[in-house]
Order: C-alpha cells, then structure tokens, then sequence
C-alpha cells in the first residue's frame, strides 16, 4: 500500500471539506471558547442554571453531536458517509441511576445496534456500563465486599444487561465497544467483557474492550488478556485510548492514599500507547483493533506496523475512529487514503446529553494542545479560502 505520511495530517482542504464557511467560522468560535477555562466553565454554569436549549443545540450540541435521536443523526450519518467517513452512534447519557432508567438506556443501544445492522456505514456499536449499571455496587463488588441479597440482585441485572447487548450484538453481526471506565469498578467490566468475549467470538471479534492507555497496568492487562483469549479459543477485540479521566483518578488516588494509577508523564502514557498497538499487531492473527486516538503519531504509527505487516489500508481488522467535531484533519485525511475510519457521534436529548458535553469541555482545556491545534487547522483552512 501506498506510503502514509504526517503531512497528510496538514491538508486542510480534505480536513474540512464537510465544512461550509460558516460551519468553519462557528467552529473557530467553539474551540476558541473551549481553550479558555474561565469562559468555559461560565458556558457551564450557565447551561447547566438557564434553559438555554436553543442555544446549546445550535453551537455546542450541533458541533459534538449527531442530534437527539437516532433518526434525527440520519443526516450527519449520511454526510460523514458521503467523505467516506462511517459513524458509531453513541447515546451518550449520563448520571443515570435507577433501574427504570438503566432499562431504558439498554434498550435505546439495543436499537442502535439494530440500526447498524442496517446500514453499512455504521460498523460498530458501543455503550457505557455505568449508563446500564449502578457502579456503586460494582465498585463493592471489586472490593470483594459482601453484597446484601437486594444487592446481589441489583448486580447481576447489570450484568445480565451487558450480556444482552453483547448478545444482541452477535445475533445482528455488529461488533461492539465495552467502554472503559473508573480504575475502582473497570475490573468487574474487564471481566464482564471476557466472559461475554468467550461466549460471542468464537468465529471474529464482536466484543470489544477498552484499554485506557495512560494507566501504567495497562500494557500488562492487555497483554494477559490476548494471552487468555489465545489460550481460550475466542478471537479478541481491543479498543485503545489514552484515557479520559486522569484528574477524577489522581483526586481519588491522593485522598484515599493509594498509588495514582496513572502514568506520571505524558511520554510514558505515549509509550504505553504505542507498545499496545504493537502488541495487537503482534498478535493480529486473533485480534482486531480499534485505534480510537486523537494523537497524529499514534495514527501514523499504526499505518507504518500495518504496512509492515503487508496488510492492505481497508483490512477489517483495523479501525481508526474520533470523535466528532474534534480531529478532522486525523479523520477525513486517513479516509481518503483508504482506511477504515469512523467518527464517535454522540446522540440523545440535549438536556441528557449535558453532563457529557460539559465533561468533553473540561477535557478539551485539560489537554495541552489539544484545542489550539484545532484552531491553528481551523485558521489555516479560512485563509486558504480566502486567498484561493
């Protein structure tokens, strides 16, 4: 296959070629909001005080979300598709915390998976435990504490509700992502995934799990896992991240007194991302990788182990996906070249949908930058506009 190189990462022609003028002036305006955390947390506050819903749904939700339902997420389904870029839809509703609403969320991803069924351009499906299950009781659970009978049962119908998605998922042929979590339940999740993997993955990888690379037992826990999986018979599907709840889980680490499970640099984070995809090349002949990576090297690199490997740009066991609104320039330019490429396309009602948008602002103003390299890509593609 043809070579892949960082500068394609610069085209912002093909970066934002689904972008009208307007679209692209509105989303200089978001980013430039975002990079600041006092006017980001006052957006916040004001979100999450007034009903400004109008408001929310014509700026913030419009840029990082398909829309309020599944239906309502057809159009940008078709416009990524029409870049060659497919979708996950993700409903992403948060804080949940009843069994009515863990019910009514399951079903809601049951329906995204049977709407990926149906359309080519949509090749995963994902969901959140805590959005189906009380993690309360899951972090008990890690802690080998005993559990009421009340509890027990509350425990098991969570699980039982990850293995009917799982389930579902196999029956209509659509891979899944089990994302990854706190540090203090992710291991009754670690666990739920490789039972459900050995029940449903027999023939590919339909069960995925993620790995949150910027833990230092990472590297260790995936490398376990592919060696079960190999010894047990199931293909393996691994989703990595670097992570997205560093400060929760230094806050948490340092108040409780027990070791920060996070890597104590950024370039440790970078090496254990980057051994795990060489590790899940190593092991191709049972696993399939999801590269869900906002960091241009951590792409590349995985382009150059695939080519070593001689293995074609489209080769189904690899997938390289963003979220939307964030990236495109990752995104629409690996998806000209030919590789498989997806976009996280968060969806539900926007007053749902809130706590997730306003924990992604304060992920954006944590991650050194990340929001002023999209402004630089935004700035670089207005100009060219203007001077062509």
């Amino acid at each position: 296959m043809a070579k892949f190189t960082s500068e394609a990462f610069n085209n912002t022609e093909i970066a934002f070629q689904a972008k009208s003028d307007w679209k692209l002036k509105k989303a200089y305006w978001l980013f430039s909001i975002v990079k600041n955390p006092w006017i980001s947390r006052f957006m916040t506050l004001m979100a999450q005080l007034f009903p400004i819903k109008p408001v929310i749904k014509s700026t913030v939700f419009e840029h990082f979300c398909g829309g309020e339902t599944i239906l309502e997420s057809e159009e940008t389904i078709r416009e990524l598709s029409s870049f060659k870029v497919n979708t996950i839809l993700d409903y992403s509703v948060e804080g949940a915390h009843d069994e009515s609403s863990f019910d009514e969320t399951t079903l809601e991803i049951v329906q995204t998976i049977k709407n990926a069924a149906k359309h080519e351009q949509i090749p995963f499906a994902v969901f959140k435990v805590s959005g189906i299950a009380p993690i309360e009781i899951f972090e008990k659970a890690q802690k080998r504490e005993e559990l009421t009978e009340n509890e027990q049962m509350v425990f098991q119908r969570g699980l039982d509700r990850i293995g009917k998605l799982c389930e579902t998922a196999f029956n209509h042929r659509v891979p899944i992502f089990i994302d990854a979590e706190d540090s203090w339940y992710q291991d009754i999740i670690d666990k739920a995934a490789y039972e459900n993997m050995s029940k449903f993955n027999k023939e590919e990888a339909i069960v995925f799990n993620t790995f949150q690379m910027y833990r230092h037992d990472s590297l260790g826990r995936l490398k376990k896992a592919i060696e079960d999986a190999r010894e047990n018979g199931y293909y393996f599907g691994a989703k990595l991240v670097r992570g997205a709840y560093m400060e929760i889980e230094r806050e948490r680490s340092k108040k409780l007194g027990y070791q920060d499970p996070i890597c104590s640099t950024k370039e440790a984070t970078d090496e254990s991302y980057n051994s795990g995809l060489q590790m899940c090349v190593d092991n191709i002949d049972i696993v399939s990788v999801a590269n869900c990576s906002h960091n241009e090297m951590s792409n590349l690199l995985l382009t150059e182990l695939m080519a070593e490997k001689g293995v074609e740009t489209n080769d189904k066991r690899f997938f390289f996906a963003q979220l939307y609104g964030m990236s495109d320039n990752i995104s629409f330019n690996m998806a000209e070249a030919g590789f498989n490429v997806g976009k996280y396309v968060p969806y539900g009602p926007v007053k749902k949908v809130m706590p997730y948008l306003i924990r992604r602002a304060a992920e954006n103003t944590s991650v050194a930058g990340q929001s002023s390299r999209e402004l630089s890509l935004i700035k670089t593609e207005i100009n060219r506009r203007r001077d062509k």
